[in-house]
């Protein structure tokens, strides 16, 4: 083998015994695709050659689960988790896995179903900030602020691309390891960033995971799929990962999802309703005029700017993605859209004021079932009522109110409740801005 993967190991190994700040944790990011499968195996192979008392650094091993991720994909993912935390734990390794999801009120399908977002383009990517970039945001803050700093470890590769090639070359400093992140106290190292494509290929071919079994399955997805793997997002300068990498089947970012697609045509049939929906999409977003409002949010219609989506047109899709659901849930055990959400969707079509058709009514007629939200449909309709009589004088209060009441609800889905008042302040904050400009 070219690659001197012994050379790799020594460096691992020097980082992590001779940290000056040896009570920094390690966040591995991981996407089970190749770049970051070589990473985790060559940390995981350095750190077997440490004596055992030296472990004391804390590793997580932090994969993203958006809720939308292409579901084969889903599969071996956790699947290769769980083999990860299972030996990590039989070899008292310092390792903890943890997958970062967003909140509950800013899952694609609330933002797309409950309140009309746009299927997202290259010019309003959305989704990036709030399923990827704000989840993992999230525990790395709360990684620091329980240690004050830490350092990322990610499989990013000047091979990639030019314009990787060019970040990870603007971002470095001369002979070091570590580059500065955007967040305060947290640190970037990418130790297999000169490894080529091949040499990764190469690798993983002829060492096994530490963690058990082969990297067959990996290698024939890719094979399958034609792709690659879809990065950590840490920051918004990381790309789409549509197109023929592995991400999210909702994907609308790029015309074609050549992965699904390739996944398809050998052999995963049961994806096409998945397919057939995020073309669906495209269709909602590039034609405006049928199936968007021309009132926007605030109440101003503009020449050449479109509204939230329709509510026929929220029905139609939360009708399209239960019924792919109802197709491919006994044979795949598949979830596309929880129950939460369907219950928070339900929620902002209350808001809206939208009590002609119900999440329940369309959930009842394609699964046969008896479910019933007509004591909260009366329950909101008299919310409703109350607080536009209550703040006749100050009607832009009515809104606020009702965000807050669907921080609350949100908190509740969860079962728990962390996080609430500074979602609440976040948002009294917004409101201020709005009416009175922001503060210096």
């Amino acid at each position: 083998m070219s690659l001197n993967i012994q050379h790799l190991e020594n460096e691992i190994i020097d980082q992590y015994l001779y940290d000056e700040h040896d009570s920094r944790p390690w966040i591995i990011g991981f996407s089970g695709g190749k770049d970051s499968t070589m990473l985790l195996q060559v940390v995981w192979n350095a750190l077997k050659k440490i004596d055992p008392i030296l472990l004391t650094r804390q590793i997580y091993v932090v994969c993203n689960d958006t809720l939308v991720e292409n579901p084969r994909i889903v599969k071996f993912i956790n699947k290769t988790l769980e083999r990860i935390q299972k030996e990590a734990n039989l070899n008292n390794f310092p390792i903890l896995v943890h997958q970062t999801m967003p909140n509950i009120n800013n899952t694609f399908w609330v933002k797309l179903i409950g309140l009309g977002y746009p299927a997202p383009n290259k010019f309003y990517r959305w989704c990036t900030e709030r399923l990827k970039i704000d989840p993992t945001t999230r525990f790395i803050k709360e990684t620091t602020s329980m240690n004050e700093e830490a350092i990322i470890l990610l499989g990013t590769r000047s091979a990639e691309s030019s314009n990787r090639a060019a970040s990870i070359k603007r971002h470095e400093v001369k002979g070091q390891r570590l580059r500065k992140h955007l967040l305060p106290n947290v640190y970037v190292y990418a130790p297999i960033k000169d490894v080529t494509t091949n040499e990764v290929w190469q690798y993983l071919n002829q060492v096994s995971p530490p963690w058990g079994g082969t990297h067959k399955e990996l290698v024939t997805l890719y094979r399958n799929a034609n792709a690659g793997d879809c990065p950590l997002v840490i920051d918004d300068t990381t790309p789409s990962c549509g197109n023929s990498r592995f991400g999210c089947w909702t994907c609308t970012v790029v015309n074609k999802d050549k992965s699904m697609e390739g996944l398809i045509d050998n052999g995963e049939e049961w994806m096409q309703p998945l397919a057939d929906i995020r073309n669906f999409l495209i269709e909602t977003r590039d034609t405006p005029e049928i199936w968007r409002e021309k009132r926007r949010r605030d109440g101003s219609i503009k020449e050449g700017l479109w509204g939230p989506y329709k509510f026929t047109t929220r029905v139609e899709i939360l009708k399209r993605v239960l019924q792919a659901q109802k197709e491919i849930e006994k044979t795949e055990g598949i979830e596309l859209i929880t129950h939460q959400e369907m219950v928070l969707i339900q929620w902002y079509w209350y808001r809206d004021s939208f009590f002609k058709t119900r999440v329940s009514d369309v959930y009842n007629r394609i699964f046969k079932t008896q479910l019933d939200m007509s004591k909260q449909d009366e329950k909101h309709k008299q919310e409703s009522e109350l607080l536009k009589t209550s703040c006749k004088e100050e009607p832009r209060d009515v809104e606020l109110i009702q965000d807050l009441l669907a921080l609350q609800k949100t908190k509740t889905l969860l079962v728990r409740k962390r996080g609430l008042q500074s979602d609440i302040e976040n948002r009294l904050k917004q409101f201020i801005e709005e009416t009175q400009g922001p503060k210096d």
